[in-house]
């Protein structure tokens, strides 16, 4: 992901954790069929999550995107078994007029089982959406964060509920950053989240209040809003832009 300034803001495969993907939605903690995969940290070999193929894309001049899908495979199974079928849904808009030049795109995105067992999530503390930032920002002083409650205590905000976050951080002597936005209509919202002490990392994970299933036939839901700013956030503005998406305006016609 880059920023209005060309800046990429995410990173894959850092040394700390090669399991982190710029911007990913695996769970962590799980029990399928007796067994617990991990779908997460793909070094445990329990677990993975592939790419299965691209529905659409399209172009237009207020927004453009692509609709994707992925399998959540157990691989603790004799034989690898599909656990869930997942579907992302990007979409990434114009913004001319802005306060600050800004990258905006939405995520949706949606968990079926893939057979007629439900997949458990008992209670745990990460899992289910994580943002990576760069590698220059880690450590406890590298990189700054806060949430839409003005919190700025990486400690503190730890599984702590928000409609947001942002993390960012120097590059090059200028900063800048990423924030996800919660929607209002996510599974517990606000979520609970994960925020490193040390890392640039940050996870949405509703199962931090207590265990769930995502059962057959009733499909896991998640959207998520990025907002890309180069320079500072501005918690009025960010929460400008939650409004904007939880509330979206409404358009009337009447005749005179």
């Amino acid at each position: 992901m880059r920023s209005p300034a060309g800046v990429v803001v995410t990173s894959s495969y850092p040394l700390q954790h090669l399991h982190h993907h710029g911007i990913w939605t695996p769970w962590t903690k799980t029990a399928f069929q007796g067994r617990e995969p991990d779908f997460w940290n793909m070094g445990k070999g329990t677990g993975k999550v592939e790419y299965t193929g691209l529905d659409r894309t399209w172009i237009g001049v207020v927004n453009g995107g692509f609709t994707a899908r992925h399998r959540f495979i157990d691989l603790s199974a004799p034989a690898p078994v599909t656990v869930l079928d997942e579907t992302w849904t990007v979409t990434a808009y114009d913004v001319p007029g802005a306060k600050r030049p800004v990258r905006v795109f939405d995520l949706v995105l949606e968990q079926i089982c893939a057979t007629s067992d439900p997949l458990v999530l008992p209670e745990y503390h990460y899992g289910g959406f994580g943002y990576r930032g760069r590698d220059e920002w880690f450590g406890a002083d590298k990189s700054a964060f806060l949430n839409s409650e003005g919190e700025t205590d990486k400690v503190k905000a730890n599984a702590a509920r928000a409609r947001w976050c942002h993390l960012g951080g120097l590059v090059d002597g200028a900063f800048t950053g990423l924030a996800a936005l919660g929607h209002p209509d996510n599974f517990r919202a606000p979520q609970p989240v994960r925020i490193h002490p040390r890392e640039p990392y940050f996870s949405f994970a509703p199962q931090v209040l207590g265990g769930f299933a995502i059962e057959p036939g009733k499909p896991y839901t998640a959207r998520f809003r990025f907002v890309v700013m180069d320079g500072p956030p501005d918690r009025a503005l960010l929460d400008a832009y939650w409004n904007g998406d939880a509330i979206p305006a409404i358009a009337t016609v009447s005749r005179d």
